[in-house]
């Protein structure tokens, strides 16, 4: 017996297809339903069998859902459910895959309450530079962290179903405040992104002899691996969690001040121990991660 009569996914690229891969493959749903944006992408979801059913027409794809997964960039969410809300069921719960919790809540839960449905900010720890539903995979969310972030207003069903939805993908769920898991994925999700494209724009710049290039290997392919990510999402998560990335920044900018102080000086000792201290902490981390690899 599926747990969910009905899964509208809005948006399906690559976390919306993945969903609907895992959710079907996994029998947690009769119906999977991707609300997209172009007629194009209907039949580029069903040619792909990344949901039972696809459409153009917000209402249709909320109707009779009693879970809908927003998987649109940040800024598009509330454009995507707005018009999907005279069509709620009464106890829906809607969810979210947004990488920034803090600004979607607010903007999201009173507007989902007063359609008689549920919201339960989430965030998957989960993803991949490579974009749309033809990268969906059905083991995307295999052993990823997934963190909940219910408020105080949050119905304890609604979270405890959010929760087990995750699990059933083979994800992770805990539970924080959507404060907090900003303030965290500033420094571990965000801060990575800025670093990766800030090399790729320096490093690759035409300012640079045309030998440059030929001259970066594995060692920046793989540092820069994810600033081939959605220019659209990124600028998206950066502008909304803009407070906590701007801070981040600063204190990351001062760390490369030290190093590049300590090379100065030629200080052997400070810079043997940069790069020791950056190897243990790694080492220990990718020793206990229960993140995927590769992302």
């Amino acid at each position: 017996m599926p747990r969910w009569e009905k899964i509208s996914l809005a948006g399906v690229g690559l976390l919306g297809g993945s969903l609907g891969l895992a959710a079907r493959q996994r029998g947690l749903a009769g119906t999977v339903i991707g609300f997209v944006r172009r007629e194009a992408s209907v039949d580029e979801c069903l040619k792909l069998g990344v949901v039972t059913d696809a459409t153009i027409d917000p209402r249709r794809a909320a109707a009779g859902a009693d879970l809908i997964v927003l998987c649109t960039p940040i800024a598009q969410m509330r454009d995507a459910l707005t018009p999907m809300l005279p069509a709620l069921k009464p106890g829906a719960i809607i969810t979210d895959v947004g990488s920034v919790k803090g600004s979607v809540v607010q903007e999201l839960e009173s507007l989902v309450s007063a359609a008689g449905g549920h919201f339960i900010g989430s965030h998957p720890m989960a993803g991949a530079e490579k974009m749309g539903p033809v990268a969906a995979r059905p083991d995307l969310f295999v052993n990823a962290v997934c963190v909940v972030t219910p408020t105080a207003r949050s119905s304890s069903e609604a979270v405890g179903r959010i929760e087990q939805f995750w699990e059933d993908v083979g994800a992770q769920p805990i539970r924080m405040t959507p404060e907090r898991h900003d303030d965290l994925v500033s420094r571990s999700s965000h801060l990575p992104h800025v670093v990766a494209a800030e090399l790729a724009n320096y490093v690759l710049s035409p300012a640079h002899p045309k030998e440059q290039a030929m001259l970066c290997a594995n060692g920046f392919r793989d540092t820069t691996r994810i600033a081939s990510g959605s220019p659209e999402m990124w600028r998206d998560i950066a502008l909304a969690n803009r407070k906590n990335l701007a801070g981040v920044l600063g204190v990351f900018i001062e760390d490369l001040q030290e190093f590049k102080l300590a090379l100065e000086m030629a200080d052997r000792k400070a810079i043997e121990e940069f790069f020791e201290q950056a190897r243990q902490r790694r080492d220990l981390w990718s020793g206990h991660t229960a993140s995927p690899s590769p992302e």
